[in-house]
């Protein structure tokens, strides 16, 4: 008798959950690359305001990510996807509207064009009601932008728990997530060439309008994998091996469809665990996706397009982390380790590497590579930190909870962010007016140093926490 051979189509569900993943990196990169060029002349916006508006994006994402999680959960994950995605794109595309709003609000005529609100904030001249106007409208946009980008990485993870083993969730959380580099790598080749050519309103529309396109796809090829046509049965007791092989366990308890509550899962060490490494990791990552842009402008005066290659740069560098989700899989087939300690040992070693950050600041006074390079690193081994510490999610709760989890997780990252995005704005602000001096750097380069030395040292910080918490692989059962 022929051995049927498992047909593959889950890598087709992770291929869109890559897509999806691009697609709401692209979108919040677009103000950090439209801002210093179009909205500071236009708006009058200072480093503090635009750290106040990603800031607020932040705090928006971190309170999101507890509704959305829930909501995923609530949904299930095609719904609740659909419903994420659709939301963001609208949050995206309301930017461009923001420069017409802000010269209605002022002036009483709303219906201008683009290209007529610039001419009636250009009459209006430089005053503190039309940066106050434009910076609480872009504010209002950020939110919707967040409200649904915060859906993202639960679905994606509950996804991801639903279509793959444990041995395998790193690897295929960690190809989905290179689309967050993807999407960071795909910014600067196409949205200040966009903005250039057709203005800076467009670029927030023609990248918003892409999350719609995905949607159509979501809809007719997402299935469960036990209902799914075109995954035969090989191919689905490869996906339920750890339900096959946990159902043997003399003190395996069946999972309930009772919905678990935010406070049975707060009582966890687990979740505090997961959540901590979030809070201490998250904000560097963003803090390098929201401020790069703005660090190549003031420390070597380039513009959004004369910054487009070294951001390329930067960001292939960054798909490195692609084989952050195959070491925790050679830990576990090579040496048999469980999942949970192949990639606590991945994550401590990837921990290591954004030590480098500290001599971003002092080498770069030779050339902007070198800061480039060295961020590229760090970044890379971020999305291989992140690849891991979502999958641990899946590693101890049960796939009802995932999501929940994951939004837990996600809120604390969030907070994370929103310290280090507004502290940075302020840093800044402060470090330029006041021409501050540390550790032999002056003004904004004193402010870069201090930051970039707390991104080099919050990984090992909250592999430590984490490790304390949760020591060994402790799965959560009978929840």
């Amino acid at each position: 008798m022929e051995v049927q051979k498992p047909s593959n189509y889950r890598w087709t569900i992770c291929s869109l959950l890559f897509f999806a993943t691009t697609i709401n990196y692209l979108d919040r990169q677009v103000l950090s690359l439209t801002w210093k060029d179009y909205l500071v002349p236009e708006f009058h916006w200072t480093d503090s305001d635009y750290g106040t508006i990603t800031a607020l994006f932040s705090i928006f994402y971190a309170g999101s990510m507890l509704i959305a999680g829930r909501f995923v959960d609530w949904m299930d994950t095609k719904k609740g996807f659909l419903w994420a995605i659709g939301v963001w794109s609208v949050g995206a595309c309301m930017h461009a509207y923001c420069g017409i709003a802000t010269s209605g609000i002022i002036t009483g005529n709303w219906f201008v064009g683009f290209e007529g609100a610039k001419e009636s904030l250009k009459a209006v001249g430089d005053t503190g009601l039309v940066l106050s106007t434009s910076v609480t409208l872009f504010i209002i946009a950020r939110f919707v932008l967040a409200l649904g980008e915060a859906g993202n990485f639960p679905a994606a993870i509950k996804a991801t728990a639903e279509f793959f083993p444990k041995k395998d969730r790193a690897l295929s959380t960690s190809i989905f997530n290179a689309g967050a580099t993807v999407g960071a790598l795909a910014a600067p080749l196409t949205i200040p060439f966009i903005a250039a050519k057709w203005g800076w309103e467009m670029s927030f529309i023609i990248i918003g309008a892409l999350g719609f396109v995905w949607m159509g796809f979501w809809v007719f090829v997402y299935q469960k994998p036990e209902v799914h046509p075109k995954i035969n049965k090989a191919e689905l007791e490869y996906i339920q091996q750890d339900i096959t092989a946990d159902r043997k366990l003399v003190d395996y308890v069946e999972e309930t469809t009772t919905k678990a509550s935010f406070i049975q899962l707060l009582k966890f060490r687990q979740t505090w665990a997961f959540a901590f490494g979030k809070f201490m990791t998250d904000g560097v990552w963003w803090f390098f996706l929201f401020w790069t842009p703005a660090y190549l402008r003031d420390i070597y005066g380039m513009d959004s397009t004369q910054s487009a290659l070294p951001l390329f740069v930067l960001y292939m560098i960054t798909l490195l982390s692609i084989v952050g989700g195959w070491l925790p899989t050679y830990f576990v087939d090579k040496l048999g380790m469980n999942p949970y300690a192949g990639r606590m040992r991945a994550m401590l070693i990837f921990a290591f590497f954004p030590l480098l950050a500290l001599l971003a600041q002092p080498l770069g006074q030779t050339s902007y590579w070198v800061p480039i390079i060295i961020i590229g690193i760090a970044g890379a081994a971020h999305q291989s930190w992140s690849a891991n510490i979502f999958s641990t999610v899946g590693d101890m709760f049960p796939k009802k909870a995932i999501a929940t989890v994951t939004g837990i997780g996600g809120m604390a990252g969030g907070i994370g962010s929103t310290i280090i995005n507004k502290g940075s704005g302020v840093l800044f602000t402060h470090a330029g007016d006041t021409q501050m001096q540390f550790m032999g750097f002056q003004g904004k380069e004193a402010g870069y140093f201090i930051i970039f030395s707390i991104c080099a040292v919050a990984y090992l910080i909250g592999w430590g926490v984490m490790k304390a918490l949760v020591p060994k692989y402790a799965p959560i059962t009978g929840l």
